[in-house]
């Protein structure tokens, strides 16, 4: 007969059901769900990564954005700096062109501007009792026969005086008369249309000039 089998108080049967009745799954399942783990993981990892570098390009971009803006501002104030250097210079050679070519047209026609001036003045001095006419001294018979005959034509009723001066430049001359007078005086124009010039210039660009 067999010896009886002693009970063990230490024995806990209620830890072995729990065992048993906690839940089993297959090795393959638990692979399964392994690599699922895995590729969500790094599924995560590279949105995580991406998002980190679009972050960073976005970074780049601004940065680059930034200095793009400063280079324009820069190339601006430059363009602007440049356009009013050529402004002047353009200015510049139209005035320098003008001079040039009034020089030769004086070269040319010394008497043309004096003939132009005094004839203004037959038109609005009929009354005056005599008028005075000093030019240089290489056009004064020149000058006395192109007015006289002026004077004539303008119906000029009063005395003309045609003097000599050689103080007066070629092609310019004064006029006089009882109650005032005009002087034509080129060198004295172009100083005026230089300050002028400079003037303008310096408004707009910001820096005093002067055309000499």
């Amino acid at each position: 007969m067999a010896a009886p089998v002693k009970y063990l108080f230490e024995t806990e049967f209620g830890q072995e059901a729990k065992r048993a009745a906690e839940p089993r799954i297959a090795v393959s399942e638990h692979q399964q769900l392994l690599a699922q783990a895995r590729q969500e993981g790094y599924a995560a990892g590279v949105a995580a990564g991406e998002a980190k570098a679009m972050a960073s390009i976005e970074r780049q971009r601004a940065l680059a954005l930034g200095q793009l803006g400063d280079r324009l501002s820069v190339a601006a104030a430059a363009l602007s700096d440049i356009e009013g250097r050529l402004e002047a210079e353009a200015i510049d050679i139209a005035v320098a062109v003008a001079r040039k070519l009034s020089d030769a047209l004086v070269a040319r026609e010394p008497l043309d501007a004096v003939r132009d001036l005094v004839a203004d003045c037959f038109a609005n001095l009929r009354s005056a009792p005599h008028l005075v006419v000093r030019v240089n001294d290489d056009l004064l018979e020149d000058a006395r026969t192109e007015l006289t005959k002026l004077a004539t034509e303008r119906g000029f009723d009063g005395r003309l005086v045609i003097l000599a001066e050689p103080a007066i430049a070629l092609g310019d001359c004064r006029i006089e008369w009882s109650s005032g007078g005009i002087m034509l005086d080129r060198e004295e124009t172009a100083r005026r249309i230089g300050e002028a010039v400079g003037r303008y210039i310096a408004s707009t660009s910001g820096t005093p000039e002067a055309l000499s």
